[in-house]
């Protein structure tokens, strides 16, 4: 049965350019294409949000993923920082975690992901979500199309409906200084 569900992530908090907050590995060394200790902090919470714990429930937006993907690092665009927001939630659910699609292969991503068992969870750059948003929709005029650079807080939620899909916004509330309102 082809995927229900896609929820679409931003990868968590990266290093700021002032160098205030440093990105870190997961052996806590200084690593610019890691997240900061905050976006350690949002990996980790994000493992409750989609994972809830026995009698909880995360709500009827949201499902526990079965399929994780996020995007590729390479010499061109070596950030592991969409594979290190859902390291945690890897771990937690004994699942794989797909790296097999770069920046600039959301449209092989999406196919990838409809095909699949679901419902998916995908982490990936600010400005490639759009991109995603409108290979699964269809079309540009549903989703906002741009993600803006110090969002990291909301979860894009594509259902299928028929043969096409609907688009909400669902924001994670995991942090503090996390906002309410969805992207524009």
């Amino acid at each position: 049965m082809p995927c229900e569900k896609i929820m679409l992530i931003r990868h968590a908090e990266r290093p700021s350019a002032d160098k205030k907050f440093r990105g870190v590995s997961i052996e806590g060394r200084k690593d610019n294409e890691s997240l900061t200790v905050r976006g350690w902090q949002r990996a980790g919470a994000l493992v409750r949000l989609f994972a809830p714990s026995e009698g909880h429930s995360a709500g009827a937006a949201l499902a526990r993923p079965q399929a994780l993907y996020a995007c590729k690092a390479d010499a061109r665009d070596p950030s592991l920082r969409p594979q290190m927001t859902l390291l945690p939630m890897a771990e937690w659910l004994g699942a794989p975690l797909n790296r097999d699609f770069y920046h600039g292969q959301e449209d092989a991503l999406v196919e990838c992901v409809r095909a699949g068992a679901g419902p998916a969870l995908i982490a990936w750059k600010h400005d490639g979500m759009h991109l995603i948003a409108n290979e699964i929709l269809g079309a540009d005029t549903i989703a906002p199309q741009h993600w803006p650079y110090e969002r990291y807080d909301v979860v894009w939620v594509f259902e299928r409906a028929g043969a096409g899909w609907t688009f909400s916004q669902i924001p994670q509330l995991l942090l503090a200084g996390d906002r309410a309102e969805p992207i524009r």
